[in-house]
């Protein structure tokens, strides 16, 4: 089964980047969709191994650059080898276990969180090898259970239905798992994506040295991430602001499960107000932290995300003290680190406050990101001191 692409339009693949659009395929031969191809340009010249599915605008994802069988056997040898780098550096109790392209197995998620798997497949090429990547990651891990959270719009894209459900083992509603120290509740079979956001697990280590005896506000804290670990690295007072009563009273059965309930507290509130009403009340902070949702998915909202990010940014850096730190943070990978860069810019201009930058990260080594594609690395996590 071969798919040939349009003349000129092989140079992305041999970049190195994984994905192929539809419109740079010219024909294919005896391809089915969803199963695997080689990829051949205009003249027949072997690019890549790849799943296959017209009905996707990335009609094709790479899978090797080899011309080799794809089956469980490979599927196998690429779970082994996304483990075997994460065990390197990684606590696999609190770790995203394959990073979607950035591991070879395009479009796979797969989170554990303590005895428990939890497995995102958005593309259907890789849902056909679903009980091959389950049976891999058993033999690998053994873990107690395996869960799908498969309810995921952009699967609807691919001709997939939404589902979620048992694959394999068994898992509670929620498991408890341990990050950096800090002891969190995670509801795998409810919460957002596939429980909690492994991606800041570094960026929230990074805060230690900032937060000790420090005044501490946490917006968009979700289940309270960093603001637990504010407390548990010693701040005094910790406030965690997040639209969700859900998530607010989850956040709040963490902070007891790590005995820091005196320290901290929550409050449910759209953290835009929040900001706004805590810089007429002319407030202060040793320590302000901005991680919001995304605020855009496509590149043509971008400058209404932009927007956001200012309003939020100017209002945290005139609540931080002078002298005091500003962490901020976006997931929004349509807002490039230059554009997110330059926001930040903008409201320190109208703040009228000075940043200087002590660090500038992104997503934690387990989310490893592929240099041939920019796709792979979204998060953006500037720590600063504000000086006025």
């Amino acid at each position: 089964m071969n798919v040939y692409l349009r003349r000129g339009r092989e140079q992305r693949v041999l970049g190195g980047h994984p994905w192929v659009f539809r419109s740079d395929i010219e024909r294919e031969e005896g391809a089915a969709d969803g199963l695997p191809v080689r990829v051949l340009t205009a003249a027949g010249r072997f690019l890549a191994m790849a799943v296959y599915n017209p009905r996707s605008q990335i009609s094709l994802r790479v899978l090797s650059r080899r011309d080799e069988p794809i089956d469980a056997a490979f599927i196998r040898g690429r779970v082994h080898r996304a483990l075997d780098y994460r065990r390197r550096f990684a606590d696999l109790n609190s770790c995203r276990l394959i990073f979607a392209e950035s591991d070879g197995l395009p479009a796979v998620i797969a989170d554990k969180f303590g005895e428990v798997i939890v497995l995102q497949i958005l593309c259907l090429g890789m849902e056909r090898f679903k009980g091959d990547i389950v049976d891999a990651l058993v033999q690998e891990l053994s873990p107690r259970g395996v869960y799908e959270r498969n309810d995921v719009p952009v699967r609807e894209l691919e001709g997939l239905s939404q589902q979620t459900g048992l694959l394999w083992g068994e898992v509670p509603s929620r498991v408890e798992m341990q990050e950096n120290g800090v002891r969190f509740l995670v509801d795998v079979k409810e919460g957002q994506k596939t429980g909690f956001f492994l991606d800041q697990k570094e960026n929230r280590a990074a805060i230690a040295p900032f937060v000790p005896g420090m005044r501490v506000l946490d917006c968009f804290t979700h289940t309270g991430s960093f603001a637990l670990h504010a407390a548990r690295y010693g701040a005094a007072e910790v406030t965690g602001v997040d639209i969700s009563e859900h998530a607010c009273a989850c956040a709040l059965e963490n902070a007891r499960l790590n005995g820091v309930e005196d320290r901290v507290r929550f409050e449910c509130a759209n953290a835009f107000d929040f900001l706004r009403a805590q810089q007429t009340a002319k407030a202060h902070y040793d320590v302000v932290i901005l991680d919001p949702p995304a605020f855009t998915k496509t590149r043509s909202a971008v400058e209404g995300a932009l927007r956001g990010y200012k309003e939020i940014n100017l209002r945290g850096m005139k609540l931080t003290r002078d002298g005091g730190y500003f962490v901020t943070c976006s997931c929004s990978q349509h807002v490039t680190p230059d554009l997110f860069r330059g926001m930040l810019l903008e409201a320190q201009k109208d703040a009228h406050v000075q940043l200087r930058q002590i660090e500038w990260r992104t997503q934690g080594r387990d989310h490893p990101i592929l240099l041939a594609s920019p796709e792979t690395q979204y998060l953006k996590c500037g720590i600063f001191q504000v000086f006025k």
